[in-house]
């Protein structure tokens, strides 16, 4: 049995919030897009389009917030937290 090789990207731990945050916000902006048109206009023939271009959209707004208040809540909020 052949073993397929992983994929692995090495990087400098300083970009782990940046890319991070930068992936939940893709998901959660697509997740979030998706719903809210299938809720407003429901699927359509249309659908893929207008969801790449709502996606498209809400990842620009979704990125920096994300960023922002991951950096805000770990270094303000669960600094002050001790877990055991």
């Amino acid at each position: 049995m052949t073993t397929t090789p992983t994929l692995r990207i090495r990087t400098r731990r300083k970009y782990y919030r940046l890319i991070f945050t930068g992936l939940m916000a893709m998901m959660m902006s697509l997740i979030i897009s998706a719903a809210l048109i299938i809720v407003k206009t429901g699927i359509h023939d249309g659908f893929f389009m207008t969801l790449i271009h709502s996606w498209g959209l809400a990842f620009m707004f979704a990125w920096p917030s994300a960023y922002i208040c991951a950096y805000l809540i770990q270094e303000h909020v669960l600094s002050r937290i001790e877990f055991y």
